[in-house]
């Protein structure tokens, strides 16, 4: 599944190849532990919108480049959109399964 999670994480590592920092140098630019920007390259954090901002001045992008997919592959960005469909089909047959569960139950 690709998610916001995967397009940040992506951006920022490679961002930070292009412009040759470290974790470290990211961290310390934007006021964090190399720890927590690890976890966010590693999808296992999300950080906050301020976070979000000042991570993305340190890099010299706007807030909404952490999330493009400009520098994705075709295929990339196709296997997003099927795995954003999916997502959304699940959502809905949950939806609609837990309503007619409840209708059930109503009578």
């Amino acid at each position: 599944m690709t998610s916001l999670r995967d397009l940040l994480a992506y951006n920022i590592k490679e961002r930070r190849r292009i412009l040759g920092i470290s974790q470290a140098k990211l961290a310390e630019k934007v006021s964090t532990s190399t720890h927590y920007i690890g976890q966010i390259e590693q999808k296992n954090k999300f950080p906050s919108p301020e976070m979000l901002e000042r991570i993305a001045n340190a890099l010299e992008f706007d807030s909404p480049q952490l999330f493009s997919m400009e520098s994705f592959s075709n295929e990339a960005i196709k296997r997003f959109q099927e795995g954003v469909m999916s997502d959304l089909n699940n959502a809905v047959t949950i939806a609609v399964d837990s309503r007619i569960s409840e209708l059930k139950k109503m009578g």
